[in-house]
């Protein structure tokens, strides 16, 4: 049976190969047997514009009993000023948590929840978004929560402190992934550091954007004619469109969002490297400027893409990937947005050992296009691949809804997407020709590199010049920087906080009066076989001269800290210095010290902004922003004046940590209040339990007490 079976199969492909022969030798049989692709004829959505300038699209779609909205409203991260650059990420967050006028975000949370219905919202560089989703039996009542939230949100205080807190969580950790240092280094350069494309939150923008701003923003910008509205789903029109003529039409115009003039210039060309010492792969990016989207050339730049480095039968997949096994990944070409320039990019992933290689293998690729831009079997294969994923990029209508919205926002004709499929099947190899000719062949990339120099194949500077780029998280801001911060200066509900905190310790008159410090302590520090209890011993003369003494079951152990060095020493050892950045930081520190911090209260040079509230455990607390000296630092003060908890980032020997302190058990010494207990945990993780045993003020310290021991 199998052998009969067999030959049926040879046969029946024998015939049919006979029958190929018989054709054309330019069309085979199954050409033949395509159909032509109907016209793409996507049914629109109804476009309605009310007095007040608010622009409304409705789109039926009967198929599931849904209806989802969305606005799109004008003015994002490109209308705030640079130095509250993150502001958007903590408005998106705290729109929707904070709730409404009538509702905290909680009691939204629940009401949604029992509905299996969505209202969210969202920030970005150009626009702001709100959105819901809902069963059709619940729209009107999800609908009213929806339009609560647009026209009344509360941007509760807790809630804008959560949202400040994750994003500065979000810092912390954004070197952690080679991609994420990638993408965010390629739009620096490829736009330039304080191009709002590629501005970075830092800890003191966040630290910078306040409630306030948050309300201000909404009320300049959550206008009616600044607002785009889409809904689709299971409804009737004009049923949907009466409701919301009676919702919006009573709503007044406002101003029309203000556009700022951004400049676009071309990355400067060269060889950038950021060092990740902790990956074996290296992500290669070649960067240069792009197009807007209506650019006569788009069409025929889509196609070279394609053609280029937008697929699996790509070149650059085809040459670096399968044939050379250089990359793990390899793609890109000239990027295009809707009102501003993209960039060209063209990305790579390969192993460290072949670095330099991949890198001359991408420009050896793009030498090969300006030579050889594209056959006439790869430009056609090209133009059926974008055909044939084009229908599945809007075989929907929420997705042709969303398009729509997208042209209406920028100003685009309304058929654009019409036609794409017209504009793309017109393209010619002579027009790709002449746009590789236009837009690549005089193009000087720059070359960004991340990964372990040490295992590269080659030095980068091979390639020339390398401009290495820090992406060290600072602290504080420098520079220009630095200054814009500092004309934040306090608020007065901060001088007002700070105040509280003297009068708390036992006055201005008592705390001034402290010179220097003396105390003895019992501290638990974690240990790999449980813990170690240590004694010890402290010492600070204001503003700059610390030691500490370890008394352990090893023997005794001092560290001593003055501008002019940092040591530490055992008797009968010597001593040895420490890193310079340990004694920076460890100086830092001590003047983050509570009753320092008082003694500088009326210092102009300090700055206090109150900040909203925090908890502490079920405490809720005033939260004071502490700036001066090159440190930031946050408080959280109760309503006694206690500071319960402070918070930074610091240096240890294992590297930079984000440190909490929690005080506790105040008690008076000499007029003086002070905390006997602090627990003090690095990145989340307990370091050390303090329980003071002993303090004295302005004691007598014998000058040698900070000198280094003779060896």
């Amino acid at each position: 049976m199998t052998t009969l079976r067999n030959f049926i199969v040879v046969a029946i492909l024998a015939l049919f190969a006979v029958a190929c022969l018989a054709q054309d030798p330019q069309e085979s049989a199954l050409e033949k047997a395509k159909p032509t692709l109907h016209k793409f004829s996507p049914q629109q959505p109804k476009r309605i514009e009310l007095p007040n300038g608010m622009i409304i699209f409705l789109q039926e779609d009967h198929e599931l009993p849904l209806i989802n909205g969305t606005a799109r409203i004008r003015g994002g991260g490109r209308d705030i000023p640079e130095a509250k650059t993150g502001m958007m990420s903590v408005y998106g967050s705290a729109w929707r948590t904070g709730g409404t006028s009538s509702k905290t975000g909680d009691q939204l949370d629940d009401f949604l929840e029992i509905r299996a219905a969505k209202v969210e919202t969202g920030g970005g560089v150009d626009s702001t978004e709100i959105s819901m989703s809902a069963l059709k039996q619940d729209f009107d009542q999800v609908f009213d929560v929806f339009v609560d939230l647009l026209r009344n949100p509360e941007f509760r205080q807790d809630k804008v402190d959560l949202a400040k807190k994750q994003l500065k969580t979000a810092i912390s950790r954004r070197n952690d992934e080679i991609g994420d240092i990638e993408s965010r280094e390629a739009l620096k350069i490829g736009y330039g550091p304080d191009n709002p494309y590629a501005r970075e939150a830092e800890y003191w923008t966040v630290d910078a954007v306040t409630r306030q701003d948050l309300i201000d923003f909404h009320k300049r910008v959550v206008q009616p004619n600044n607002i785009i509205l889409g809904i689709v789903g299971d409804f009737d029109s004009a049923a949907v469109e009466a409701k919301l003529r009676s919702a919006f039409a009573s709503w007044p115009k406002g101003p029309a969002i203000q556009e700022h003039k951004i400049d676009f210039k071309a990355p400067t060309p060269g060889t950038y490297f950021v060092e990740k010492s902790d990956v074996n792969q290296s992500a290669i990016e070649l960067i240069a400027q792009g197009i807007r989207r209506d650019n006569p050339d788009y069409y025929a730049i889509r196609v070279m893409n394609e053609m280029f480095g937008g697929a699996f039968a790509s070149r650059l997949f085809n040459s670096i990937r399968s044939k050379q096994g250089l990359a793990y990944s390899v793609g890109g070409g000239i990027g295009s947005s809707f009102d501003h320039p993209g960039l060209f990019r063209i990305e790579m992933g390969t192993k460290s050992g072949a670095t330099v290689q991949a890198i001359h293998s991408l420009e050896a690729e793009i030498e090969r296009l300006k030579k050889d831009p594209g056959s006439e079997e790869e430009i056609s294969r090209a133009k059926k691949n974008i055909l044939n994923s084009f229908i599945f990029d809007f075989d929907s209508k929420d997705k042709i809804l969303a398009e729509r919205m997208a042209y209406e926002f920028y100003g685009y004709p309304a058929d654009y997407l019409e036609r794409f499929r017209a504009g793309i099947e017109k393209v010619t190899t002579a027009d790709v020709a002449r746009v590789v000719s236009k837009y690549v062949a005089d193009k000087q990339f720059a070359v960004l590199v991340v990964g372990k120099s040490e295992d590269f194949d080659q030095p980068l500077n091979t390639l020339g010049q390398v401009h290495t780029i820090d992406v060290t998280i600072p602290d504080e801001p420098a520079g220009a920087n630095a200054a814009a911060v500092k004309s934040e200066g306090s608020n007065l509900e901060g001088k007002a906080l700070i105040a509280k905190v003297v009068q708390a310790m036992g006055g201005k008159e008592k705390v001034d009066s402290v010179k220097s410090v003396s105390s003895t302590a019992s501290q638990v520090r974690p240990a790999p076989q449980g813990s170690i209890t240590l004694d010890t011993e402290s010492i600070a003369v204001f503003p700059d001269q610390f030691k500490t003494t370890l008394h352990a079951p090893q023997g005794e152990m001092s560290m001593v800290f003055t501008p002019k060095s940092a040591f530490i020493a055992a008797p009968g050892q010597g001593s040895q210095d420490l890193p310079e950045a340990m004694k920076e930081s460890a100086l830092k520190d001590s003047k983050r010290d509570p009753l320092f911090v008082a003694q500088h209260a009326d210092d102009p040079s300090f700055s206090f902004r109150a900040n909203g509230t925090d908890k502490v455990g079920e405490a809720t607390t005033s939260v004071l922003e502490i700036s001066s000296e090159g440190t930031n630092t946050r408080w959280l003060v109760d309503d006694k004046g206690h500071v319960l908890r402070a918070e930074f980032k610091t240096t240890t020997p294992q590297g930079p940590v984000q440190r909490q302190v929690d005080y506790s058990d105040y008690r008076p010494v000499d007029g003086i209040t002070v905390a006997f207990k602090r627990v003090t945990k690095d990145n989340g993780e307990v370091a050390a339990t303090t329980d003071v045993k002993s303090v004295k003020f302005n004691p007598q310290i014998d000058a040698a007490t900070f000198a280094k021991p003779s060896e």
